[in-house]
């Protein structure tokens, strides 16, 4: 027995039916395809032995934060792939390892060379000697830190340019683990490994009332350099610190 295929009408071939089932899209995938493209998070794995996000309420020994802090985040990811088209924007740090502490003492100074005294040295001799002004200073650091960063790309007004040129690349660039310069875990000598996470990540079932955290900076617009430090009241909720907007008072 023959079977008729009923003949198409002409609405049917104007508007042609997407046979993809939308049961074999991700879940994420379709949340971020209702996203507006500048919206949609980008996420990079970053962890490394030590890490120290200093307290800035501890004046001579450094307490690190339980967690890193949005700007260290914001560090991180400029070190990573920057452009002047756009800025960061962290929203969300999850926390993969277990919170640990540990305690060194190392060797600093009390003074910094200045460009001003070098170019005295410079002219009539002499140095900066460490040893006049070598101290010793606590530190309370974290041990083997391991946490996924989520945060956006907001574009400037005169950015021109298609969002997802700038995602793709930070994407790039995260998969052959290049960077501008050795992102860093609070401290410059704490280097940090980061990656692409591979969606097994897991973060801490733990949830800790950390206080008065450091968002960002707001720099004064007259080139000197120097900034307001802006502050929020930061909770970690199961192992995931949420991290509010405050683009408004920055």
């Amino acid at each position: 027995m023959t079977q008729q295929i009923p003949a198409l009408s002409s609405s049917d071939l104007n508007n042609p039916v997407d046979t993809t089932s939308s049961n074999n899209i991700p879940r994420h995938q379709k949340k971020e395809e209702r996203m507006p493209i500048d919206e949609i998070p980008l996420e990079v794995r970053v962890k490394g032995p030590f890490a120290c996000f200093t307290r800035p309420e501890m004046k001579v020994e450094r307490v690190s934060y339980p967690v890193m802090t949005p700007s260290a985040a914001r560090g991180i990811l400029e070190a990573i792939f920057w452009k002047p088209q756009f800025r960061w924007l962290v929203t969300e740090i999850r926390v993969l390892a277990p919170v640990r502490y540990f305690s060194i003492v190392r060797n600093e100074v009390t003074q910094r060379a200045s460009e001003k005294n070098a170019s005295e040295w410079e002219k009539k001799g002499g140095g900066f000697d460490a040893s006049t002004a070598r101290t010793q200073r606590h530190t309370l650091a974290l041990r083997d830190v391991d946490y996924v960063i989520r945060a956006r790309q907001i574009l400037t007004p005169d950015a021109g340019e298609n969002p997802a040129k700038y995602r793709d690349q930070f994407r790039r660039r995260v998969r052959k683990g290049q960077c501008f310069s050795r992102p860093y875990l609070g401290c410059r000598e704490f280097a940090a490994d980061f990656s692409e996470p591979d969606g097994t990540e897991s973060p801490i079932p733990d949830e800790m009332g950390i206080g008065s955290m450091l968002w960002d900076l707001h720099y004064n617009r007259d080139g000197s350099g120097r900034g307001e430090p802006v502050f929020f009241p930061a909770h970690l909720k199961n192992g995931v610190l949420c991290i509010p907007d405050l683009t408004g008072n920055t």
